[in-house]
This record gives C-alpha cells, structure tokens and sequence, in this order.
C-alpha cells in the first residue's frame, strides 16, 4: 500500500490529488505549514504533495533556501518523494524547486488526471533507477576537489603561494601527508603559468623500478641495454615547454639524485647510452609526503639536491588541520559523483557530517573522496545516511558534550564511559598528529610504548593508517 501526504491549504487541489490514488493508497493532510515537518516526524509517507510556500517559509525563497528546506525533509525521511504546488503566475519557483531535488510540480488548478500522470512518472523513473543500479558498471576513476575554493585560512595561504610562484619558474617542493592534495595543487600551478599551454607530465618516482628510473625520466638510445629496441624520449624531454611534476621524490635513490642534480645544475642533459646534450626546458614541481631534512641527515638523500628543489616550499596542510573546508570538500565530491553516476542523491544526512567534523582522517582528502564515493554507491535514498558510512567513523572522537548520557546507569558507570571517550579520542589525535610513530607518541603522552601498544589495541586503533607512506599524494 503506497501512503501520500498533501500539504496545501488548497482544498480542490487536495480533493484532485485523492482522485488520482488507486483504491489500495492511503492519504493524509497537513493543515498548516507549521504542522508539516511534526507530521513527518509521526509517520513518513511515499510522496509529499506540497505548496512551495510551506516548504520554503523564507521571505527570499530563492534556490539556496528551497534547497535547505528541502534537505530538512529529507533529514526526516531520506526516501520521500517530494511533488512541489504553486500557483500559475509562480511557476518560477516551482521550477527551482525541481532544480533543488524536488521530483516534480503541479500547478493550481489541480487536476486529477495531471497528479495521476506525474505519479506514474515517478513509478516509472524509480523502476529506472533500479536497472541502473543493477546495470552500471562500476566506475573507478579518481576525481579531484576544486581545492582552490578551500575556506580555511591555512589553505587560503597555501593558494596565495600558488597564485604568485605558478607565473614564475621557479622549482617548487611541495610537502604533505598522503591524500592532501598535492598533485592537485601541481596541477594547478600549471594550469596558472605561462606553460599552460604545453605538456604537463607526471612521474610518481616510487612506481618506477629503480633499473628503470633513468630510462624513464631522460629516455634512451637503441642498444643502450637489453630490450632497448629503439630510441624512447624520456619524461623530461616529452615535458619540454611545459612542466614535469616529480612525485614522492624522496624514493629515488642517490645514483639517481645525482643524475637528477646534474640535471638542474647544467639545464642539460643526455639519454641513457647517449652522448648528444638535450636542453632541459622542463619546469619542475617535486613532491614528497616525508621530510626530506630527515633524509638528509640520515644520509638518505643529498643535500645539495634538496637545496636545489627547495627554492619555493609549499607547506600542504593535512585535512584535520583544515576542517573548515570538509564540508565543501564533502559537497563537491557529492556533485561530481551525481554527475558521474547519474543518481539522484540532493545531500548529506546531519549525522554524517558531525562525524567528519570529529574524525581524525589519517587519509586525508583522499580518504573523505574514498568514503563519499562507497556511501554514493550503496545509497537508496536522497541523502548520504550514516548507515552506509563505516561505523567507526562515528565511534571514536565524539566531543563529551555530545556524549549521550543511560541515566539508568550509575554515575560511577557513566564517568568511566566519558573517560573512555576521551581516552581514545586523545590517542587517536594524538598518534595522528606524530604520524603513526609509536615511540614519539609515548613520549608525548608521558606512558611507556608498552602501555600504549595495549591501549592501541583495546581501542582497535590501527598505527599504520596515521604513518607517513612512500606512495600516494
């Protein structure tokens, strides 16, 4: 049995919309605007006729407002279908409505014939959605959020170093955690310099094996080694006029770094069995997700090297450093996969959104992209809901104040609860903070590492996914 809900103080419409249900539908009215999200909250029906007026009670009603208003229903109810009454002469707002989420209009006067023809397009489209959901391939390529648009004053900074080296070029070495962004933002800075027009050309250093690596960024002659059948352009060569962006560049080994410095020194260089010098007009941004001054001091990479690609740093802050960007970052991510699924979901539930305000996102913005893009696929309704989000994305971090409190347990009880709470929260922010390092975690907690082992694993925290990697932006 189908269940409907008509909110319009417009008695003929209401009496026109009841002639159109079959025999076996149910019907029930809201009296008045006020009464409309109360009466939701009782009972949530298949479809919701209502005047645009009570959804959207603001003076301004334009698309922002409708579509908040909209949100909030389906806060209430995430499956509910939502049919939107206006009058004639404002049948622009009953447009935006649709442009908002909603599934469809009617306009006053009300006709039964016409209620009974957009229910049966909506029977139809949802029959559609369904084979799509059991024909669509999945599809796996990576999107990028418009990171430029971050709110976030340490992005802000970030955006304006952008901004005045990408006209320049310079070398820039751009640092961070994995998942921050920072092929994005080598993107960017091409995309903003006057070698926009050429090519830019990726090289994840790590990928390579290290008997290739040579080959690969300075090409080589035919015969150079076994299997060179012919002559291959190497990536710096295949850049030339453009840029060439050197990912995890701390995996490289030191024969290669000095290839490399050789390189940047001279603005030459040949291919592998070659001896004809090539200019290298490539401009190079490097990347790294470890410290690089470690390196060094370990003896791992060269000095010289680094100086040589640090002539403009760029800090890239971690996502728990920004978290005034998630929520744009969450709604972008929502667009392009409506776009590239063609499902019809308008928004992320409440719920869903406080947890990634708490979470500690060991990774970082690919992590947000990775849990948006599950939740979208296993989603049925019109909002991103917290049962399709991994659970322990609401367990850990949760703020005492929002701690809810059993008054039926006693008060010893509910304290060792909070103390628990925040007991994982502080090691979870902090073993995030020192990247995975046991010992530095211990240290800063003042507990021995032995003591915090036990309390990584009766909290089920894993260290390996706070570590620093050698793959991955």
């Amino acid at each position: 049995m189908q269940y409907y809900l008509v909110a319009t103080g417009n008695q003929p419409a209401a009496k026109a919309i009841s002639r159109s249900f079959s025999t076996q539908a149910e019907l029930a009215m809201v009296r008045s605007p006020e009464d409309l999200q109360t009466t939701l909250a009782r009972r949530i029906p298949d479809v919701l006729f209502a005047d645009v007026s009570w959804i959207d009670r603001s003076p301004a009603r334009n698309l922002d407002t409708i579509r908040t208003a909209l949100r909030a229903l389906w806060a209430i109810a995430p499956n509910l279908e939502i049919i939107v009454l206006a009058e004639q002469d404002n049948i622009r707002e009953a447009v935006k409505s649709v442009r908002a989420g909603a599934d469809n209009y009617l306009t006053y006067p009300v006709s039964a014939e016409e209620a009974a023809y957009v229910l049966e397009s909506l029977r139809e489209s949802r029959m559609m959605q369904t084979e799509l959901e059991y024909l669509r391939s999945a599809d796996n390529g990576k999107i990028r959020a418009p990171l430029q648009q971050a709110k976030s004053p340490v992005m802000q900074a970030v955006f304006d170093k952008v901004c005045r080296v990408a006209a320049t070029d310079s070398t820039v070495l751009l640092h961070g955690e994995t998942g921050t962004g920072k092929g994005v933002l080598a993107k960017l800075i091409h995309a903003r310099s006057n070698r926009a027009k050429g090519p830019f050309m990726g090289v994840h250093c790590g990928a390579i094996p290290e008997t290739l690596v040579e080959s690969e960024l300075f090409g080589h002659e035919k015969g150079a080694f076994t299997g060179a059948s012919k002559r291959k352009s190497g990536r710096f060569e295949v850049a030339s006029k453009g840029t060439i962006f050197l990912d995890e560049i701390g995996t490289i080994s030191l024969s290669t770094q000095v290839r490399l410095l050789q390189v940047l020194q001279d603005k030459v260089f040949q291919r592998v069995g070659g001896v004809s010098d090539i200019p290298m007009e490539a401009r190079i941004v490097a990347a790294s997700n470890v410290d690089l001054e470690e390196l060094v001091r370990k003896g791992e990479f060269r000095a010289d090297l680094l100086f040589r690609l640090n002539v403009f740093p760029i800090k890239v802050p971690a996502l728990r450093e920004r978290r005034e960007d998630i929520p744009l970052l969450a709604e972008t991510f929502l667009q392009r996969l409506r776009q590239q699924q063609l499902k019809k979901i308008q928004g992320i539930h409440p719920d869903v959104l406080e947890a990634f305000q708490r979470y500690p996102w060991p990774g970082n913005i690919r992590e947000l992209e990775n849990l948006m893009e599950r939740a979208y696929i296993l989603e049925t309704s019109h909002m991103l809901s917290p049962d399709n989000f991994p659970q322990d994305l609401f367990a850990g971090g949760a703020p005492l104040a929002n701690v809810s409190l059993d008054l039926s347990l006693p008060l010893a009880e509910v304290r060792n609860q909070a103390k628990e709470q925040a007991q994982r929260r502080y090691i979870e922010e902090l073993i995030a903070e020192c990247k995975g390092r046991i010992n530095l975690t211990a240290e800063r907690a003042g507990i021995t590492t032995r003591q915090l082992r036990k309390l990584l694993s009766r909290y089920g925290i894993d260290k390996t996914c706070y570590k620093e990697h050698k793959s991955g932006t």
